[in-house]
């Protein structure tokens, strides 16, 4: 396989529309990266100028040391799965599968030979001779992942291919493709705006928001170690709680204050107050780091507006007054709609960001 190197990627569409602004990064040769973010934050735009299909406005991308800038699509060795499968409706299974490496003119013999290995892998082969109108969608999307592994690339470019599925069939391909992934040593770049498939399948993920790279890191990384309050936000379901707080001085100690309610800092949480100019910050905090509880330190009265029961835990929609935030508890404990509740904040659990730029004061790095 291989690896890709992105070096100041930008893309300005009819002079002026700013697609994608100075994406560099490194695509590690056999890793399974995730391009995730909101829809027009740039991701299938930067895939297509990965595979040749968007020129590029500044800036280079690398496979391997090769620059490939000016290197036509057929040439740069990547095979491509898109959302609308683009199979041909007039050809068999294995005639769309097979339809590249003809145009490249692979014998005969060789032809066959890939096409089967692939229809093995995916579990296809007692469909090589129905056209696509006689396949479900989920047959379909195994298709266009096979016509990929037929031309061995040494890069595969997946846009957003589940996005045509039901949720129950999404969450097979979803093991399919890693497991393909784990099987062909492949090095693969996927677009999703599905933060939960991104989370699932990547161990590289790059957030995009607006065209900008908000953070690379891994799965684990991303939700425990936001770099931004856009991270916190977009990863995570349901998303990180965001309350806007002032902090006031208790005893010489710095606590934080919203409404009649405050916490308490730890040592860590202190500190990361050191860069701030002003008086105001924004806590976050996880759902399932508020939990149901008695008065304590960190205890913050709250009316319950909605229950979610969702099977082992449900979600409890919470007001306080100029807030609203979302704690998760154990099915057990759930409270009844519309009754006051009390629930306790684990302020070693909490993330601090600052007011304006919404950049973490608890991550010191960006990427």
């Amino acid at each position: 396989m291989a690896h890709l190197t992105l070096k100041d990627v930008t893309k300005i569409y009819d002079g002026d529309v700013l697609a994608v602004e100075q994406a560099d990064f490194q695509i590690p040769d056999e890793s399974f990266t995730v391009l995730v973010g909101p829809s027009g934050c740039g991701k299938s735009t930067i895939l297509r100028m990965i595979a040749g299909l968007e020129e590029i406005t500044e800036g280079d991308i690398y496979i391997d040391d090769e620059r490939i800038n000016d290197i036509p699509p057929k040439d740069r060795d990547i095979a491509m799965v898109f959302q609308n499968y683009a199979l041909y409706p007039h050809m068999t299974v294995y005639k769309n599968m097979a339809f590249g490496l003809k145009l490249r003119k692979y014998p005969k013999a060789e032809i066959e030979q890939r096409v089967k290995a692939a229809a093995e892998i995916l579990s296809i082969s007692h469909l090589l001779n129905r056209k696509p109108k006689h396949l479900s969608g989920g047959e379909r999307q195994r298709v266009a992942v096979g016509r990929a592994i037929v031309r061995h690339p040494k890069v595969f470019l997946f846009d957003e291919p589940l996005s045509n599925l039901d949720a129950k069939l999404r969450v097979q391909m979803r093991m399919e493709i890693s497991r393909l992934h784990d099987r062909l040593n492949a090095t693969i770049v996927y677009v999703t705006h599905d933060q939960v498939e991104a989370m699932t399948m990547g161990d590289q993920i790059v957030v995009l928001n607006e065209g900008k790279i908000q953070q690379i890191a891994d799965p684990g990384t991303l939700y425990h170690k936001p770099a931004n309050q856009f991270v916190g936000g977009f990863i995570g379901t349901p998303p990180m709680n965001f309350i806007k707080t002032h902090i006031v001085n208790n005893s010489g100690a710095p606590i934080l204050e919203f409404e009649n309610f405050k916490v308490e800092l730890n040592a860590h949480l202190q500190s990361a107050l050191n860069t701030l100019s002003g008086d105001a910050v924004t806590l976050g905090i996880r759902p399932e780091d508020i939990h149901i509880g008695e008065n304590g330190k960190n205890s913050v009265g709250a009316q319950v507006e909605l229950v979610e029961p969702l099977g082992n835990h449900a979600l409890l929609y919470l007001r306080t007054g100029e807030n609203n935030f979302v704690a998760q508890s154990d099915l057990v404990d759930v409270p009844q709609h519309n009754t006051p509740l009390t629930v306790n904040f684990n302020m070693d659990k909490a993330h601090l960001f600052h007011p304006e730029t919404g950049e973490s004061l608890t991550v010191p790095t960006r990427h």
